[in-house]
C-alpha cells in the first residue's frame, strides 16, 4: 500500500465536471456559490481533507475551467483530465478516462461529482480512518440507510472499473463487490446536497453561509 509520510495510506480525489448542466440552464462548474466557483469549492472541499492531488474531468467549456481553477489552485495539487465526447457519453465513461490520470502512488481515491462542494473534513477524514481499518475495497459514507457521496475506492480495483462494460454505471458495477464494500455512517448534509436545479443552487448557498457563519470559517476546514 502506497502511504504518505504520517504513515496513512496515499488518497487522491477525482471529481466530475464534463457534463452540460442541461438541468440547471447555467453552467454549474463556474456558478459563482458564495464568492467562488463551485468547482474551486469543491476541490478545495478535498484538499482540506489532505486529499490531493485532485484530478478534474472536463469536457464542456473546459479551456474557461481550466483557467479558474489553475488560477486558484496550487498546481501541484490538480489534474486536468478531459472527455472529448462528454455530449454523447454517460458519466462512467468521466470516470474511466478520471482514473488512468490518477497518479502512481496513489491506494485510494474519493469520487465526487462538481457539484457537490459542502462535504465535511471530518467526512473524508471518517471515511479514510474506515477504509484504513476495514482494508474495503470501497468505502461509502451512510446517511439513514443511504449510500451517498463520496466514495473511497481503492485503486487496486481500478482495472476491473476499466473493463466493466454493463448498463446502469458504477452502480451497477458496485453489485459485484456487495461482499468487500463497507459503510461508513456520517451526519453530513454535504454527502447530498448537488445543483442539479436553482432550487438546490439556492438551498446549498444557504447551507453554506450558514455554516460558514457558524464556524467563522470555510466548510471545508472543519
Amino acid at each position: 500500500m502506497d502511504e504518505t509520510a504520517a504513515g496513512r495510506m496515499k488518497v487522491c480525489g477525482l471529481v466530475l465536471a464534463a457534463g452540460l448542466s442541461s438541468r440547471m440552464g447555467d453552467f454549474k462548474p463556474l456558478m459563482d456559490l458564495n464568492g467562488k466557483p463551485v468547482i474551486v469549492r469543491t476541490v478545495e472541499s478535498m484538499l482540506s481533507a489532505g486529499v490531493s492531488p485532485v484530478t478534474v474531468v472536463l469536457g464542456n467549456r473546459a479551456d474557461e475551467v481550466t483557467q479558474v481553477l489553475q488560477a486558484a489552485i496550487p498546481p501541484e495539487a490538480i489534474r486536468i483530465a478531459l472527455n472529448p465526447d462528454y455530449a454523447t457519453t454517460d458519466m462512467l465513461t468521466s470516470i474511466k478516462i478520471g482514473i488512468r490520470a490518477l497518479p502512481e502512488d496513489c491506494a485510494a481515491f474519493f469520487l465526487l461529482p462538481g457539484d457537490m462542494p459542502a462535504v465535511r473534513k471530518s467526512t473524508y477524514d471518517r471515511i479514510r480512518t474506515e477504509m484504513e481499518a476495514t482494508h474495503a475495497a470501497a468505502v461509502f459514507p451512510l446517511i439513514q440507510g443511504f449510500r451517498r457521496h463520496p466514495p473511497l475506492i481503492r485503486t487496486d480495483i481500478i482495472d476491473e472499473i476499466l473493463a466493466f462494460a454493463g448498463s446502469g454505471g458504477l452502480k451497477s458495477f458496485w453489485n459485484q463487490y456487495k461482499g468487500v464494500v463497507a459503510q461508513a455512517p456520517v451526519d453530513d448534509p454535504g454527502c447530498w446536497l448537488d445543483m442539479d436545479t436553482l432550487e438546490d443552487y439556492q438551498r446549498l448557498a444557504a447551507y453554506l453561509k450558514g455554516n460558514e457563519s457558524e464556524s467563522g470559517s470555510q466548510l471545508s476546514g472543519f
